[in-house]
């Protein structure tokens, strides 16, 4: 069964409608691969017994012609999104076997689909971090080694596990959220698809919420077209979540393949960092030349405040983890360390249930919205955000209809190599990807080639509100002129 683990989504699927395999088979590859893999540590917690059931099921609605969109597709989800019945804990101490009562809006959507759960995938702690590396189960090992070296690498983050699943043919898709690139740069280091939809695309219901803002869920996949069709599953709006847009869900798979000619594409002068490797801009050139032989026009374009947008995000993003997180207090759900009085019991509770990076943000965002400072660093932040937000309108309303950039500074690096004296170090890996929540924008990153040490490098896609089906159009023109990209199995 292990070629089962080779497939497509897409080839999975018409092989489920042509019967030439069952759910039950595929997501018994899937499983077996996931035991194979132990030691990428990419998955917090298997849920055999749950996929079987969920497969039999999908092969008797196949069996009398009920099939959903997704029936019989094993899926990873992140550990951030709640499942009933399902141990939930956004990889933190303090919500040790913490199971939920309730299904996040998007999962559940999923799983009305037909999808298959397989687990929960390891994460940085409350979605917090670039590397997965502050994860309470421990760092995922990325799938991917730099050529003639065991030097293990990281995955990206937050999203890291699910990227590395996907990667490493653990699951056919998986869900991963994004709040300042923790879809995109995970995608980019492992040579997989990552698509951080619209602000309010998908539902945020049921999702553990780091920046609430900023949060947004999206799907990781093998391919461009894989990722449309689980976008098309995800998306939604939801009577349980305010910000969700009460719009209709387009065929996103339809726009896989669309003729991009006449599309005017931008090409942002501010994303030309000093310092970047000469790869990441040999990339990028590559990509602009691949969308101008497809028929799309480029345009140079100047998007002024980028330069503000990452220490606007570590204003913003810290500031309301700090609200978000003052839930977690022992008294409910989660962790509780014993003590004489309530006082001390929220401060060891908090103190051994956070993790390093959470407890210095929650620290950072409490101290840019306390009293004399609110107004000097978090006002002022909202007002910087709303000028970024400003710089994109005015390309899209020039006649932009989407930003090509490069998706991160590099390609992985090794674990522990970045952050441990300088947080600051890791932060950078965010400078070409925050830019598009700040906006609420979407963007997607798609394998584009590779750096002399064999390993994968991504291009960014930055539309339109709303206008994913452009960027899956984009999209796919790179990687039809990139091709994909495998790792060879070490584990």
């Amino acid at each position: 069964m292990t070629e089962l683990t080779s497939l497509s989504l897409v080839e999975a699927r018409d092989g489920l409608k042509k019967k030439s395999f069952s759910a039950a088979e595929l997501t018994s590859a899937h499983q077996t691969a996931i035991e194979k893999a132990r030691a990428l540590n990419a998955f917090v917690l298997h849920t055999p017994e749950r996929a079987v059931e969920m497969a039999k099921a999908s092969d008797a609605r196949i069996a009398q012609g009920n099939a959903g969109p997704l029936e019989g597709i094993p899926l990873a989800v992140k550990d951030m999104f709640c499942t009933a019945g399902v141990r939930s804990t956004a990889c933190s101490h303090i919500l040790d076997n913490f199971v939920p009562t309730y299904e996040s809006t998007v999962t559940s959507q999923l799983w009305r689909d037909g999808a298959v759960l397989l687990g929960k995938t390891n994460c940085d702690e409350f979605a917090m971090g670039s590397s997965n590396e502050t994860s309470y189960f421990g760092a995922v090992h990325s799938p991917w080694r730099r050529k003639g070296s065991n030097t293990p690498l990281t995955p990206g983050g937050s999203s890291g596990g699910s990227a590395a699943a996907v990667a490493a043919r653990l699951c056919l898709g998986a869900t991963g959220t994004d709040t300042g690139g923790s879809i995109r740069q995970p995608a980019a280091f492992t040579g997989t698809v990552g698509m951080k939809p619209t602000y309010g695309r998908c539902s945020r219901w049921g999702i553990v919420a780091f920046a609430s803002s900023l949060d947004q869920a999206g799907p990781f996949a093998r391919t461009v077209r894989d990722a449309a069709i689980l976008m098309r599953s995800m998306a939604g709006p939801d009577p349980k979540d305010t910000t969700s847009a009460d719009i209709p869900v387009p065929d996103y798979e339809a726009a896989v393949g669309k003729s991009v000619k006449g599309l005017r594409i931008g090409i942002p002068k501010e994303y030309r960092l000093d310092g970047m490797p000469a790869e990441i801009e040999k990339i990028w050139e590559k990509g602009r030349d691949w969308l101008k032989a497809a028929g799309a026009e480029l345009v140079d374009v100047s998007l002024p405040h980028t330069k503000y947008a990452l220490p606007a995000y570590y204003i913003v993003a810290p500031a309301e983890a700090s609200s978000n997180l003052a839930r977690y207090d022992g008294v409910r759900y989660g962790l509780r360390e014993p003590a004489r009085e309530i006082i001390d019991m929220y401060e060891k509770t908090r103190s051994d249930g956070f993790g390093a990076e959470v407890r210095r943000r929650v620290m950072i965002g409490t101290y840019v919205l306390s009293a004399g400072y609110y107004d000097a660093y978090y006002l002022r932040a909202q007002k910087v955000r709303t000028l970024i937000k400003r710089d994109f309108e005015d390309c899209f309303n020039a006649g932009v209809h989407a930003m090509l950039t490069p998706a991160t500074p590099s390609a992985a690096f090794g674990l522990g190599e970045k952050g441990s004296a300088d947080p600051v170090e890791m932060y950078l890996n965010d400078v070409f990807t925050v830019t598009a929540n700040m906006a609420g924008l979407p963007g997607i990153a798609v394998p584009a080639g590779h750096d002399a040490q064999e390993l994968p490098l991504g291009l960014q896609l930055i539309g339109r509100p709303f206008d994913e089906e452009t960027l899956f159009s984009l999209a796919s023109v790179v990687e039809h002129a990139a091709g994909q990209f495998s790792p060879q199995a070490w584990w």
